[in-house]
């Protein structure tokens, strides 16, 4: 079954997606929509038509297409046997996703401000966001999120860390297990390809290349 994603030049919404698929060696193409493409072109007519939802990132899986980010990411995780092994661990792994999405949520809004006002207020409260994370891997022996095999939550949760490792290198100074979390699933060896490769390191973050 081909699997093709449709998205910006940046990670934004759709790196998650990617280091999914990188990650688990799933094959699929990226359809790279630039800014220009889609004011000009048709596909931004064609999205905003639709009666669904109108938005990239696109993913096209056979003949099922999907909008909704966080659709496209469960229905892959349940694709790749990346969904927990029991409707437990699903639970689990959605409550996961549901605390990592909030601090997303408060990076996201820091990153498109104008200026780093915001920035000195943000580090500050980072260390109460992490705690809950430091707590559960240091209660699952800081293998991972839920159970004993990687999930949707873990992808999350690292390309989260990623990015805050370039807005403050020492943010994760005070957290030990998330230390080691993050370098040992790093360096999982298509994990650690990707994020080594041109593809990762030359796409922005979010337009304008900010950390």
């Amino acid at each position: 079954m081909s699997l093709t994603l449709t998205y910006f030049p940046v990670r934004g919404r759709a790196e998650v997606i990617r280091v999914m698929l990188k990650d688990q060696g799933a094959e699929f193409d990226e359809k790279v929509i630039t800014m220009e493409m889609w004011k000009e072109g048709t596909l931004k007519a064609s999205c905003v038509s639709n009666p669904l939802f109108g938005q990239l990132p696109i993913f096209q899986d056979g003949d099922l297409a999907l909008y909704q980010t966080n659709a496209i990411r469960r229905h892959l995780a349940r694709k790749l046997g990346l969904y927990g092994k029991d409707q437990r661990e699903a639970a689990l792994i959605d409550m996961m996703g549901e605390a990592i999405q909030d601090l997303l949520n408060k990076y996201i809004k820091l990153m498109f401000e104008k200026d780093d006002s915001g920035k000195e207020r943000y580090l500050k409260a980072l260390p109460t966001d992490l705690k809950p994370f430091e707590k559960t891997l240091s209660s699952n022996k800081g293998s991972f999120l839920v159970g004993d095999k990687i999930s949707l939550a873990d992808y999350a949760l690292v390309l989260l860390l990623i990015h805050h490792q370039v807005l403050s290198p020492p943010c994760l100074d005070a957290f030990p297990s998330l230390q080691s979390y993050l370098k040992r699933l790093c360096a999982r060896p298509n994990l650690h390809a990707y994020l080594h490769s041109d593809d990762f390191k030359n796409r922005p973050i979010i337009p304008g290349n900010r950390a």
